[in-house]
C-alpha cells in the first residue's frame, strides 16, 4: 500500500491543505493499492501561485534552455519506464506488454516529438513592416483522464514545456501513480521551481477551482463531453483559452471491395484494445448489407481470440476496466443493446468465465445494429462493437456522419483514391485509411461534440501560444 498523500508544488512535495484522502484500487484484484489526498481551493491556490510566480523567468528562457530541459527529461522519462509501465498496470489494469510498449512509449513519443518540433518552429514572422510573434499562453491548468495517463499528461506538458509555459497538473483521481512517478521526473530533470505543479483531487474540489481560477491563462482537459461542458461554463467567465478533447463515437466504413477478413479482424482488435477504453476508438462499423453475415462470422472469431484476464499473464489481451463505475455502466449498455433488439454476436452481460474478481467485461459484438439505438449513440467506453449494416456508400457516410461526436474515422477500400474520398466527407477529426497507424507529429483532435481545438505536434505546441502583432517593426 503505497502512501502518495503529498502534491508536488514549488519544486517540491508537501502537505496538502485538503483532508479527505481516497483509496486507489487495482480494478483486476479490487483491492487498495494507494491512498491520496483530495485537494481543495487552498492547494489550487498554492498551486496556482507557484505557476504565476515562476511564468515571468521561465517565458523568457532561450530556445536552447529548454531543448536541454526537454532533453534531460527524456533521459530521465527513460530511466524510470519500467517503474512507470508497472504503475499504469496496476491503477488502471492495461496488460504489461500493453503498458510498456503503447502507454509508456507513447508519452515519451510526445516528448521526442516536442524536442524535434521546438529545435526548428518558428515563433516569429515578418509581415512587411509588421513582425508577430508567437509567445508562451500563462499558466495552463492540464486536467487529464485515467484511460491512457501518461500519453494524456505528455501530449500537454510536453508542448506547454517547449512553449515555455507554466502548469498545473490534474491527474484522474482514479489513476494517479503514474502521475506521481512522472512529478518525480520532472522534478529528477531539473525542471524550475514552479514550472510544474501537481495536485490530486477530483473535478469539483480542484477541478472546478482550477478552471474558475483568475489567474489561470489556459484550460487543457480531456474527459467526457459531459464534463468538458462544464469546464467551457466555468472558463468562460474569465474568458480563459479552453483546449477540450472529448468523447467519440467513430464509425469504421468497410467498402464493398476490401479485403473483408483483414479489415474485420483489425477493426475488431482495435475496440478492444486497451479494453475499449480508448475515446478514438472505432466503435460502430459499417459494413455492406449484402456482407453482413460474412462480417458477422469473422467478428465472432476474431473476438473470441481475445482472452480477457489477469493484466499480469503473458497471455492477456485485455485487462479489466478502470472501476466498478464503468464495469456498471457498460453493462447497461450491454443490457440496453439487447433490449432494443440488436444481434449479440459474442460477449454479453456479466464477466468472462473463470475471473471472479476484477471489473472485467466480456469482449462483446453486436449485429444488426441501427444508428438510432443506444449502443450506436453512446460512448460505451468498454470493449463493445457495434455492426451496421449500409445499402450504398452515400448511406455509409450519411450514417458515421449521424453522431453527436465527430472525433475519428475508418475506411478500408482496396482503392486509395476511393477510400480518400469517402473520408472527404466525413465529418470528424482524423480519418484512418486502411488501417493506418496514428501519427503523433499530426494533429489529434475532433469536430462537434468531441471536442475544440487540436493536440499533438505543431497544432497542439500552438494551442499553448498567443500571437502578438508588432506595427511598425521595421523601418518602410
Amino acid at each position: 500500500m503505497r502512501d502518495l498523500q503529498k502534491f508536488y508544488i514549488d519544486g517540491q512535495w508537501v502537505d496538502p491543505k485538503g483532508h479527505d484522502s481516497l483509496a486507489v484500487i487495482n480494478p483486476a484484484t479490487e483491492e487498495a493499492i494507494a491512498t491520496i489526498r483530495l485537494g481543495n481551493s487552498d492547494d489550487v491556490e498554492l498551486a496556482v501561485a507557484a505557476a504565476r510566480k515562476a511564468f515571468p523567468g521561465f517565458s523568457q528562457t532561450s530556445r536552447d534552455d529548454r531543448i536541454a530541459l526537454l532533453e534531460r527529461i527524456i533521459s530521465a522519462y527513460k530511466k524510470h519506464s519500467d517503474a512507470l509501465a508497472d504503475a499504469i498496470t496496476n491503477e488502471m489494469g492495461a496488460p504489461e506488454m500493453l503498458a510498456k510498449n503503447a502507454q509508456v512509449a507513447a508519452g515519451l513519443g510526445h516528448f521526442y516529438v516536442a524536442l524535434k518540433l521546438l529545435k526548428n518552429y518558428s515563433f516569429e514572422e515578418v509581415m512587411g513592416t509588421t513582425k508577430v510573434v508567437k509567445e508562451p499562453i500563462g499558466v495552463c491548468a492540464l486536467i487529464t483522464p485515467w484511460n491512457w495517463p501518461l500519453n494524456q499528461i505528455a501530449c500537454k506538458v510536453a508542448p506547454a514545456i517547449a512553449a515555455g509555459c507554466t502548469m498545473v497538473l490534474k491527474p484522474s483521481e482514479v489513476a494517479p501513480l503514474s502521475a506521481h512517478i512522472f512529478a518525480d521526473i520532472m522534478h529528477e530533470a531539473g525542471v524550475p521551481a514552479g514550472v510544474f505543479n501537481l495536485i490530486d483531487g477530483d473535478g469539483v474540489g480542484v477541478g472546478s477551482a482550477l478552471t474558475h481560477h483568475k489567474d489561470v491563462d489556459m484550460v487543457s482537459f480531456t474527459g467526457s463531453t459531459r464534463a468538458g461542458t462544464l469546464v467551457s461554463q466555468a472558463a468562460a467567465l474569465t474568458v480563459k483559452r479552453v483546449a477540450l478533447e472529448l468523447g467519440g463515437k467513430s464509425a469504421n466504413i468497410i467498402l464493398d471491395d476490401a479485403d473483408f477478413e483483414k479489415a474485420v479482424s483489425r477493426g475488431v482488435k482495435g475496440v478492444m484494445n486497451n479494453s475499449g477504453q480508448s475515446c478514438n476508438a472505432l466503435t460502430r462499423m459499417l459494413v455492406p448489407a449484402n456482407k453482413l453475415e460474412e462480417v458477422i462470422e469473422i467478428a465472432r472469431r476474431t473476438a473470441a481470440s481475445v482472452i480477457a484476464g489477469d493484466p499480469m499473464e503473458a497471455t492477456t489481451v485485455i485487462g479489466p476496466v478502470v472501476s466498478q463505475a464503468q464495469w456498471n455502466k457498460i453493462q447497461g449498455l450491454i443490457a440496453q443493446g439487447i433490449d432494443e433488439g440488436a444481434e449479440l454476436v459474442c460477449g454479453g452481460l456479466g464477466k468472462p468465465s473463470g475471473l471472479v474478481k476484477g471489473y472485467f467485461v466480456k469482449p462483446t459484438v453486436f449485429a444488426r445494429v441501427t444508428n438510432d439505438m443506444s449502443i450506436a449513440r453512446e460512448e460505451v467506453f468498454g470493449p463493445v462493437l457495434s455492426i451496421l449494416s449500409y445499402q450504398n456508400e452515400d448511406e455509409a457516410v450519411a450514417i458515421a456522419n449521424d453522431s453527436p461526436y465527430g472525433l475519428s474515422g475508418g475506411v478500408w477500400s482496396a482503392d486509395l483514391d476511393r477510400a480518400r474520398s469517402v473520408a472527404a466527407r466525413l465529418r470528424t477529426g482524423m480519418v484512418h485509411l486502411n488501417g493506418a497507424v496514428l501519427d503523433a507529429n499530426a494533429p489529434f483532435g475532433g469536430y462537434k461534440q468531441s471536442g475544440i481545438g487540436r493536440e499533438w505536434g505543431a497544432y497542439g505546441l500552438e494551442e499553448f501560444l498567443e500571437t502578438k502583432a508588432l506595427f511598425g517593426y521595421d523601418e518602410v
